[in-house]
């Protein structure tokens, strides 16, 4: 069986190493131009599934080095007002494994192959089955699956599933990182917490590796290479729908809403990163019709894309890439077909994904009043 995976984000690259490891070829097609042309670089908190997914899809000698990358979530969601002072709850405290998205990539990207600058034009199934994907600057590849994990704007989705389009929530947020020195100590009760005022909300998360992540991989791991970063605060402001922000740098749209707030909040954006501070539009992505049973499939955020509120949206990509991988490992090995296998992970992965979507979206008005949702 051979398996051409469109995306090289998380949920497709997890497919890959599952599919690598159980001897199934998997080829990953990437549009950006290079592995690292955009950062990736943000915490993000894996629910056990999540985490026990992304677990069973790598190699079993890499364990000990995914344990010694991660560290346990634990937040008591509280809402503070702009001074720090607590002002209400958001909820249950929030558990769970935070890992770094630009670490974990790079261990999912190890041993893989990668096609970069590989812009999906269209596709074709063939007579005998198979389906071929067509790229702008590539020559064709043909395979007996290809899965969509191309994200928000997924070009297989435009051809496979062309009236599921994605839904702008006219939510903007800002986020960015800052490394996590001492002067930062007294920020602790705020991490996992939403902090509000003039009309937005602030949220800030530790990232705190238990072995700088390069160093890890020396220790345990010698065949793999990971980034050489240490711990840092990630945070993200989520902003009105009636901003204008067109002029401003990231840094300076959340600075300008900051007038008056806690020096130590303001001292935070200050010291940011710029290059790793973006502007982000809210879209999602709501799993409608099945389409006809075929050999072309999508995954993750090109079928259900969530609101980052929800925090769901890696959880369930990588749930996706597990359940696919163990649904082809059964037709590889001649327990099924591979379109009734095919088919299996789409019945599931429909209902999770649509439920994922579903609840990322009644929490958003906690952050976003103003939000679109219908």
């Amino acid at each position: 069986m051979r398996v051409s995976v469109v995306g090289a984000g998380l949920g497709g690259l997890a497919l890959a190493q599952g599919l690598r490891g159980a001897g199934i070829e998997a080829d990953v097609f990437e549009r950006d131009p290079g592995i690292v042309a955009r950062f990736q670089g943000y915490r993000l908190v894996l629910n056990p599934t999540g985490f026990r997914a992304v677990r069973d899809c790598l190699p079993t000698r890499w364990h000990p080095l995914l344990d010694e990358i991660v560290m346990d979530a634990s937040a008591e969601q509280l809402i503070l007002d702009p001074r720090l002072n607590e002002i209400g709850r958001l909820g249950a405290g929030r558990t769970g494994i935070v890992v770094d998205r630009q670490v974990l990539r790079h261990l999912l990207l190890t041993g893989l192959t990668v096609h970069t600058d590989a812009t999906l034009t269209g596709y074709d199934v063939l007579a005998d089955g198979t389906v071929q994907a067509r790229f702008a600057h590539r020559d064709p590849a043909t395979a007996d699956l290809l899965v969509g994990a191309d994200g928000v704007t997924s070009a297989v989705r435009g051809v496979l599933s062309p009236r599921t389009t994605p839904t702008d929530t006219g939510v903007r947020f800002v986020i960015g990182r800052t490394p996590l020195t001492d002067e930062f100590a007294g920020l602790s009760k705020a991490y996992g917490s939403k902090i509000t005022g003039d009309g937005v909300s602030l949220l800030l998360g530790a990232m705190r590796f238990r072995t700088p992540p390069k160093q890890a991989a020396e220790q345990l791991a010698p065949d793999v290479t990971l980034p050489d970063i240490g711990d840092y605060v990630r945070w993200a402001m989520i902003l009105p729908s009636n901003g204008s922000l067109e002029e401003l740098t990231a840094q300076d749209a959340v600075l300008s809403r900051m007038e008056g707030w806690h020096p130590e909040l303001r001292a935070l954006i200050e010291q940011a990163d710029p290059d790793n501070s973006t502007l982000l539009s809210i879209r999602v992505v709501k799993p409608g019709e099945r389409w006809a049973s075929g050999p072309v499939t999508l995954l993750g955020d090109a079928i259900h894309a969530t609101s980052p509120t929800g925090g769901n949206g890696a959880n369930t990509a990588l749930r996706d890439a597990d359940l696919l991988r163990r649904c082809l490992i059964d037709a590889d090995e001649g327990r099924r077909d591979l379109l009734g296998a095919v088919g299996d992970y789409e019945r599931q992965m429909f209902e999770y994904g649509a439920e994922a979507v579903r609840s990322s979206l009644e929490k958003l008005p906690a952050f976003a009043p103003e939000a679109k949702l219908s």
